[in-house]
């Protein structure tokens, strides 16, 4: 017999849930990311909380678990009911803490998703004078990706004030975030 779509995403929640291997917990938790791609999904995953299970990732050890929960976030919040559930479960700050892994993929979808949270109500949090330095230092990046996505942050989702106060601050403090490993 076939399982439905709400079905067959229970099982891989589930099988999250009781599974002691670290492979099978990243493997389960890259689908569930994959699965936050299709709008189709957004009410099954909301239905049985994928999005507090991709919060919670988030302070991992697992490096790889972190990379799957952001990219699963990422997926999900370009839809309003799952964006102000995000901001309402406080899961900005996480998402802030993932700009300094070193693993590349994290921090890209780090910033995305920053991106995709920021609202008038979220701008504060989103552009908090700390995530203005952290994209001023990505956007001088050797990478690309990632200093084309920090310029876009900053040109896009950030005053010129902002900007300007970030830039004179960085020219007082100690280097702080890290950028990630290419």
């Amino acid at each position: 017999m076939e399982l439905g779509r709400l079905e067959y995403l229970q099982a891989l929640v589930t099988e999250f849930q009781v599974t002691d291997s670290p492979e099978a917990k990243e493997q389960v938790l890259a689908n569930l990311a994959n699965f936050a791609y299709d709008p189709k999904n957004y009410e099954y995953l909301r239905q049985l909380q994928v999005l507090d299970l991709f919060l919670d990732m988030l302070t991992e050890d697992n490096e790889t678990l972190v990379e799957f929960a952001i990219g699963g976030l990422c997926n999900l919040c370009l839809d309003k009911t799952n964006k102000e559930y995000i901001l309402e479960a406080s899961g900005v700050e996480p998402i802030i803490n993932c700009l300094s892994s070193p693993n590349e993929e994290t921090v890209v979808s780090a910033v995305t998703t920053l991106m995709f949270l920021t609202t008038p109500q979220s701008r504060p949090q989103t552009t908090a004078l700390p995530v203005v330095e952290c994209m001023l230092r990505f956007s001088l990046s050797a990478n690309r990706r990632l200093s084309n996505l920090a310029t876009l942050f900053l040109e896009d989702y950030c005053s010129p004030l902002q900007v300007e106060e970030a830039r004179n601050l960085s020219k007082h403090t100690a280097v702080g975030i890290p950028l990630p490993k290419d």
